[in-house]
């Protein structure tokens, strides 16, 4: 069987002349961010996953795992996708799919990728750091929760980069294998709670930024093995900038190089002290544009 392994209630704010849901408010005590300070998500970077459950928008995250997004953006063009069950669900751990048997023994009918557990990261990289425990560096690259070595260790390296991984916040999107770490093929998951000991372990190529609330819904199994009795399922799933532009949805994600953002991480690692965790910060969310099919 292959194995893989927090949005708030929505408002409506206005925005530049058109009307934006968003998906996590700032805290009480941080001014409202300015339109300079949101960050919109490229359509090509844009999976929309329509399901029985509602509609989830993942950031894809080619800096990370350039295969693997490659991977999900070949099949989700091709309707691979569309109809598939979420046949593996976890409550408190993940949801699972991407199997045309809908057993956990299927996959598509392209080679199986080589891992892409970690990524190298240089000064061009979009990374924010938040916190810097010794010896490492805790922080975003745009949505993506990331761990990372200091900066200082550039100038020890041959290509000037450090090393780097995502990690497995809630809402993380990560590619199903086999015990083999180069059989990745079309089968993922998306958390629905943190799992940290999957970090360095299972491929990360993207991260959910709306509908998380919709993949906690998704039906689950009470077994051990997690498999789903009568599961919801994908309707359609295709990268935005494939659909047409009447049926695009845009999405805006609070900039995590503005001073909105580091009041939101401040105010986080306030609130949490010893216990604090790059999984705390939720980003502020703007949606708008067609509804789900």
């Amino acid at each position: 069987m292959r194995f893989s392994t927090g949005l708030a209630a929505a408002s409506v704010l206005m925005l530049a002349g058109s009307v934006w849901a968003q998906e996590a408010a700032p805290t009480a005590t941080a001014p409202v961010a300015t339109a300079s300070e949101w960050r919109s998500v490229p359509a090509e970077n844009l999976l929309v996953i329509d399901t029985s459950k509602g509609r989830i928008l993942v950031e894809l995250a080619p800096e990370v795992a350039p295969g693997h997004v490659e991977r999900i953006r070949l099949l989700a063009g091709r309707g691979f996708f569309d109809g598939l069950l979420w046949h593996r669900v976890i409550d408190q751990f993940m949801a699972q799919t991407g199997d045309p048997l809908g057993t956990g023994e299927g996959q598509s009918p392209y080679p199986d990728l080589k891992a892409e557990f970690t990524f190298r990261r240089d000064g061009q990289t979009p990374f924010t750091a938040v916190a810097a425990p010794a010896g490492a560096v805790l922080g975003f690259l745009h949505s993506l929760p990331v761990q990372t070595q200091p900066d200082a260790f550039r100038a020890t390296t041959a290509d000037k980069k450090v090393h780097a991984w995502g990690l497995y916040c809630p809402g993380v999107a990560g590619m199903a294998r086999d015990e083999a770490p180069d059989s990745a093929n079309s089968q993922f998951f998306l958390m629905r709670q943190p799992y940290p000991s999957l970090d360095k372990r299972y491929t990360i190529w993207g991260r959910v930024v709306s509908g998380l609330d919709v993949v906690r819904t998704l039906k689950f199994s009470p077994n051990p093995d997690g498999i789903v009795a009568d599961p919801d399922r994908m309707t359609r799933v295709r990268v935005a900038s494939d659909l047409p532009e009447a049926e695009r949805p845009t999405v805006r994600v609070l900039d995590t190089a503005s001073p909105q953002f580091r009041v939101l991480a401040d105010a986080a690692r306030q609130t949490k002290g010893a216990d604090f965790s790059v999984c705390d910060i939720d980003l502020p969310v703007q949606v708008a544009g067609a509804p789900a099919a």
